[in-house]
């Protein structure tokens, strides 16, 4: 049978979601614990691969076995065998055509930044930073001209192996929490490789003056990568949520909010 899980997990601990020489992936983690509880190999396929550093509150990944188990062992038996880093949200029966990565109508990433003149001690692993004041406003009127169908080639890493560099982003909100934390939060139907880091250094070099918010729209239409801004780190970067159709009866709650050393 097919089990669909929900996972969460601190990418600071990890080589990445993908499965490493030497075991330090996501994976490799998750896929030791369930297969001890399974008796029996087990390998995962999930919704997105994540990079070293980022983090996940609501990957979604998927497995096939034939050991029997109820639900219960899929989530509290494997946390048992996880690292404290790692843990197992919920597990469901599926049908056996479900898919984690192709079945997936849509992603959500969250970028968190801290705002503020000097650099996080408390919350260094877990957001990006940025020391001189940002125009929300400015970032604001610059993220809505990147919302649709667009290629996105000028937001793209050089490794990225995407076959197209189109993608449909449904959604760019820009939320300030506070007096230090601005929020970026992208829903897309999938994203390139680095593509959100890419988009929020774009945005924040508009947040600062740097440019004007049209210029977003002139780096777009370049498909060049060089013309964007240099890529933000991975340490704020957050795979919040994976979306698919009620047909596969997942059902799965919306990730907690995220309460971070910043917030304020």
């Amino acid at each position: 049978m097919r089990i669909a899980l929900g996972i969460e997990y601190d990418g600071s601990r990890f080589l990445g979601w993908q499965t490493q020489p030497g075991g330090g992936g996501a994976q490799d983690a998750l896929e030791r614990a369930l297969s001890a509880i399974a008796g029996a190999p087990v390998s995962v396929t999930a919704a997105g691969r994540t990079d070293r550093g980022v983090h996940a509150r609501g990957q979604v990944a998927h497995f096939d076995t034939d050991a029997r188990r109820p639900e219960s062992a899929w989530v509290r038996g494997v946390n048992a065998l996880l690292p404290e880093d790692a843990a197992v949200l919920w597990a469901r029966q599926v049908d056996g055509e479900f898919h984690a990565r192709y079945s997936a109508v849509s992603r959500t990433y969250r970028y968190v930044l801290l705002n503020r003149a000097v650099r996080p001690a408390l919350a260094s692993r877990y957001t990006g930073w940025f020391h001189a004041p940002l125009d929300v406003a400015a970032m604001r009127e610059a993220a809505a001209l990147l919302v649709g169908e667009h290629d996105f080639s000028a937001f793209r890493s050089a490794e990225c192996q995407a076959k197209t560099p189109v993608r449909s982003l449904h959604a760019l909100e820009i939320e300030r929490r506070g007096d230090t934390r601005v929020d970026f939060v992208l829903r897309a139907n999938a994203f390139l490789h680095h593509m959100v880091r890419n988009v929020v250094g774009t945005l924040v070099y508009v947040g600062k003056g740097k440019q004007a918010p049209h210029w977003v729209r002139e780096v777009l239409d370049s498909r060049e990568r060089s013309r964007a801004a240099p890529t933000f780190a991975a340490a704020g970067l957050y795979l919040e949520a994976v979306e698919y159709e009620a047909k596969w009866g997942l059902g799965q709650s919306a990730p907690a909010e995220l309460a971070l050393p910043v917030d304020s």
